[in-house]
């Protein structure tokens, strides 16, 4: 993965630290989008799913590491580095309880954060999400091809759960037929067509969304689906 592909989200109140940590990784050549704080910060990840994630702890509003605490609780895995003034052993040993996966204190040498980054996501495998991801209510399992809504397991075929990681992978996006039948068929598609694609969407929306009150997927006259 190139590092202009590699999202790094930076929550931050002082705003000058945020400016400065954002010249340092964006000067590496990495896609920086700080926060003042943890307002809208979910609903970003559920849309661009960022590779990482540098946290100040005193944040307005909440503690930054009960945040993560948080996100690690509804299925997020993205790596964290905590960045703090908090640098006594126990809020060291507090955050990594919580779901840091690094800790550095400030004044902090900006030099070794970039390092510190570089090698969180070299162990991480550049993987936003690393197992999981989200998407509104649904959470996906990569690894086991599980799916979840609102907590509750739904049984899904592997060629079902592929065609909703595909539309999860491109959300709000107009899907076509041909393109679904490369990144979910693939190899498989020499028999592929409308009706193929039809009855496992079919299937598919039946079994996520079987009263059809969400509408998770819909139809664009034309073209294909789209996840809205």
């Amino acid at each position: 993965m190139q590092k202009e592909n590699i999202e790094i989200i930076v929550i931050e109140d002082e705003e000058d630290i945020l400016e400065l940590i954002e010249y340092y990784l964006n000067k590496e050549g990495y896609s920086v989008t700080g926060f003042l704080s943890t307002q809208n910060v979910e609903r970003f990840i559920e849309e661009e799913s960022p590779s990482l994630m540098i946290v100040d702890r005193n944040l307005p509003g909440v503690e930054g590491s009960d945040f993560v605490k948080y996100l690690r609780e509804i299925g997020y895995n993205i790596p964290v580095i905590f960045l703090t003034a908090k640098d006594s052993d126990s809020d060291l040993e507090e955050g990594f309880l919580k779901g840091g996966d690094d800790y550095m204190t400030k004044p902090f040498n900006p030099k070794e954060l970039t390092l510190r980054v570089k090698a969180l996501l070299k162990r991480s495998g550049n993987l936003a999400t690393s197992q999981k991801i989200k998407y509104k209510d649904m959470l996906l399992d990569i690894h086991n091809h599980t799916l979840s809504i609102e907590n509750q397991h739904i049984e899904l075929t592997n060629l079902e759960f592929k065609l909703l990681y595909t539309f999860v992978k491109n959300p709000k996006q107009p899907l076509g037929r041909d393109f679904l039948r490369d990144e979910v068929w693939g190899d498989d598609s020499l028999d592929f067509n409308d009706k193929t694609i039809n009855v496992a969407m079919n299937r598919l929306k039946k079994k996520i969304d079987p009263s059809g009150d969400k509408e998770y997927i819909v139809p664009v006259w034309g073209v294909g689906y789209k996840l809205i």
